[in-house]
């Protein structure tokens, strides 16, 4: 069929040859083209967007690592994948990666003050913490937490200021076999829950 056409396309004079476009010319985006965004205002209006809080955990030889994070969705479900975004100056993250596990904590409506403590830097954020070991990854699943996702590294990818960890679900669960503890919600730099 393909000779039958290349015929053709000699019988009616056309070329049967295709010219290559030309190479683009790459070249950095020039600060006068760059949109004026006042980072306060992309905060500001992003956080109308209501989302749900988790707490990433993982395991080390000098103790566990977590960080509070809002940044987390569900990927893929074949294969089963999940991701959460970092920040690069995190200093938490280099802990996780060299784990190469990690697990999500879900957290309930009631913990918000551990939520607080998972978000400060420099302070031993466990201490005071009650956590058993995820099944798969011995990574650390919080007390209370409504759901916990269990999970390796799969890949990383860059994303301006911020990291994309993409890992794959190993195990997951929730507390009790209802699955209905109320999740803790972050919006406008509060945290609230459902109501009605």
């Amino acid at each position: 069929m393909a000779a039958t056409a290349v015929r053709y396309l000699r019988s009616a004079g056309s070329p049967t040859a295709v010219e290559p476009h030309p190479r683009p010319r790459l070249r950095a985006v020039r600060e006068d083209e760059r949109l004026p965004l006042d980072p306060a205002e992309f905060r500001r209006v992003l956080g109308h967007f209501a989302s749900g809080v988790t707490v990433v955990t993982a395991p080390g030889p000098d103790g566990p690592a977590g960080f509070a994070c809002q940044s987390f969705a569900s990927l893929s479900l074949d294969p089963p994948l999940v991701a959460f975004m970092v920040a690069r100056t995190s200093t938490t993250w280099p802990r996780i990666a060299h784990a190469g596990v990690f697990c999500v904590n879900i957290l309930g409506a009631d913990q918000g003050e551990l939520c607080r403590g998972f978000a400060k830097s420099g302070a031993d954020k466990f201490a005071g913490v009650a956590y058993d070991d995820a099944p798969a990854t011995a990574s650390p699943r919080l007390a209370g937490a409504p759901a916990w996702i269990d999970c390796t590294i799969s890949t990383v990818h860059t994303g301006g200021d911020h990291l994309i960890v993409v890992g794959r679900v190993e195990a997951l669960g929730t507390r009790d076999e209802t699955g209905d503890g109320e999740p803790l919600l972050f919006h406008r730099g509060r945290f609230g829950r459902f109501s009605g």
